[in-house]
């Protein structure tokens, strides 16, 4: 080949080495650290970019996405001396990709490990029968911890959340003792109320039948629908005045009174007959008395 060609390849070459160093293209939600001759000069953001070839140099790339960062299981001692195994998933995102990059060597390393202590810590304050009920006390509990460590990083642990917590197996199989004994207990609980409430509504069905019986026993009443109504009393026809008597007609004619009154005239001989001598004869009767008031007759 002649030398000329080998030039323009090389040429070429040095060509396209210049773009790639100068020309960058970042995407969306992404952020690239720039640095000049080993120290930091700007952060990228989204788009197109020109760099001094040979001079800048992208060193650290960072998303600025919410990711999520998985913490693995490991064994917790709660309160009461149970060991328990635990694991969650962390979720976070990078705010200040300056920080990001020079506050810490590994952000997720750290994240990963300070989360795994903090969680340990909150399982040994409550007792095992509490780590189940206690979840979202434990998730707020390790995320206000985290969120004091990372902000020097630049980064905000959003939330974590716990995704099993497993027991031993002799726990596991108490703990299902129990669960069976109470659901019996229950179980028992339920059916004697239920026959105390059977019992219940047949003592009140029998009272009710006795006193239906003893009311069928008693006499009833005629027309008691109609004794409830008032009956229509007929009109009271009051009697007319007697006529005031007057004076005259109260008292007779004094005249014709005296005349009535007048006593009998009959003659009742007292003397003796000649011819009968002295022997003195039965009285005749006298007048009767008047048999009214009117009438004066013998």
């Amino acid at each position: 080949m002649p030398g000329g060609l080998w030039v323009v390849i090389f040429l070429a070459g040095l060509v396209l080495l210049v773009i790639s160093k100068t020309a960058r293209v970042v995407p969306q939600q992404s952020a690239y650290v720039v640095e000049r001759l080993g120290r930091y000069s700007r952060t990228l953001g989204a788009g197109f970019h020109i760099l001094w070839p040979f001079l800048d140099s992208v060193q650290y790339k960072h998303s600025l996405k919410e990711t999520a960062i998985d913490i693995p299981e490991q064994i917790c001692i709660t309160r009461d001396n149970v060991q328990v195994g635990v694991d969650g998933i962390l979720y976070s995102k990078v705010l200040d990709p300056q920080r990001a990059s020079y506050g810490i060597s590994d952000y997720r390393f750290a994240i990963t490990q300070l989360a795994q202590t903090a969680l340990r810590s909150e399982i040994g304050k409550i007792e095992l029968d509490r780590t189940f009920e206690e979840r979202t006390n434990i998730n707020s509990q390790v995320v206000n911890e985290l969120d004091k460590a990372t902000e020097p990083w630049g980064v905000k642990v959003l939330r974590y959340e716990i995704k099993n917590i497993t027991p031993p197996k002799d726990v596991l199989a108490a703990m299902e003792k129990q669960m069976r004994a109470e659901r019996e207990k229950r179980a028992v609980i339920l059916t004697s109320e239920g026959e105390r409430d059977a019992a219940i509504n047949q003592a009140e069905g029998e009272k009710q039948q006795v006193i239906k019986a003893s009311e069928a026993k008693k006499p009833r009443r005629r027309n008691s629908s109609r004794s409830t109504r008032p009956r229509a009393q007929p009109p009271r026809l009051w009697p007319s005045p007697a006529p005031r008597q007057t004076d005259s007609a109260k008292s007779p004619n004094p005249r014709k009174f005296r005349a009535a009154t007048k006593p009998c005239s009959c003659a009742s001989p007292s003397s003796t007959s000649p011819s009968s001598g002295n022997w003195p004869k039965p009285a005749t009767p006298s007048c009767s008395p008047p048999t009214s008031r009117m009438s004066g007759r013998c």
